[in-house]
């Protein structure tokens, strides 16, 4: 099963081989066992490598979880001898993944070198089907609106807040209110993204339709245009933790109708959380804590300071028919 989902990653035998350390003919032969055992072909074989038929894929579901299973508990047995290892693999929100995975996989291959991690980042939904389908050990995601199948635990609520760039003529209301936002040109995460989610469903709540000039997924990215352009934004501190620090930016709380989203970590409810797992996950959380600490300290407050001039309203407020 591990040679079968190696292949399937891979795409590639040779590639395949050498990740698992062994000599092609060996892991071809080894394949061709599997299929005659299930009966099943498994993979379609071009000079492009190798796909999964509809009968690989079934397998890949199948297999993930319990070859996860046996990693478990070899991890296990190795942890009676006192040494956390085994491997890992997490998935992160794209807003956490670029303020703590750098510092975080520093500390992890430090403190635990017989751990090996694998990450990712991607949208909540998307975590949360791979995290389900034992893709993943668990997944740092937005708290999802509707119900999931996994068991998830809080880690933090955080604030977002408005942001424009450093020198931007942008003077908020000194009491800035989420309905205020509707005045400027924005640039948000598109509807895929569970941060727009959130503040579309903010935007219901006071009756204001969000049509931003730009939609960027990329935080970082977007991040940029803020830092280079007279358009506004809506985002976590975290996301905005970088150009804060390096006076490119700045972001102001709202005094009413604030916003905050909170962040869990899920993991399947009939798979136990290695003890390996769990160290990562104490990482990545206490990263994340002072990450979103430091950003905090960036911010205008709401009410007075830096940017409490009104601005002068340059369109009215799109509100909602009715």
């Amino acid at each position: 099963m591990q040679y079968f989902l190696c292949l399937a990653e891979e795409k590639n035998v040779t590639r395949a081989a050498r990740q698992l350390n062994i000599v092609q003919p060996a892991l071809s032969m080894q394949i061709a066992k599997l299929e005659a055992e299930l009966g099943q072909k498994l993979f379609d074989r071009s000079v492009q490598g190798m796909t999964l038929t509809s009968a690989g894929e079934a397998l890949v579901r199948l297999t993930t979880p319990i070859v996860r299973d046996a990693e478990y508990a070899r991890q296990e047995m190795a942890q009676l001898g006192g040494r956390i290892s085994g491997r890992v693999s997490v998935g992160l929100i794209t807003s956490v993944a670029q303020s703590t995975m750098a510092s975080s996989s520093a500390t992890v291959a430090s403190r635990y070198p017989d751990i090996t991690l694998s990450a990712c980042e991607g949208y909540t939904e998307t975590l949360v089907d791979w995290v389900n389908t034992g893709q993943l050990d668990f997944a740092l995601i937005n708290v999802p609106r509707r119900k999931t199948p996994l068991a998830a635990h809080h880690i933090m609520d955080e604030e977002m807040v408005f942001a424009c760039r450093k020198d931007s003529p942008i003077k908020p209301p000194a009491r800035l209110r989420f309905d205020h936002i509707a005045n400027f040109d924005l640039v948000l995460p598109s509807k895929r993204h569970g941060l727009r989610l959130i503040l579309e469903e903010q935007a219901a709540a006071v009756g204001i339709d969000l049509r931003p000039r730009l939609e960027l997924d990329t935080l970082p990215a977007l991040c940029d245009v803020i830092a280079t352009t007279d358009f506004a934004t809506v985002l976590p501190t975290i996301a905005l933790r970088q150009s804060l620090a390096s006076g490119t930016i700045r972001a102001h709380r709202f005094d009413e109708q604030r916003i905050v989203r909170s962040i869990a970590w899920v993991h399947h409810p009939r798979r136990a959380v290695s003890v390996a797992a769990k160290a990562v996950l104490d990482v990545i959380s206490h990263d994340l804590a002072q990450a979103a600490a430091v950003a905090r300290e960036f911010v205008v407050p709401a009410s007075g300071g830096a940017g409490s001039v009104s601005r002068k309203v340059h369109r009215k407020p799109r509100r909602r028919a009715g």
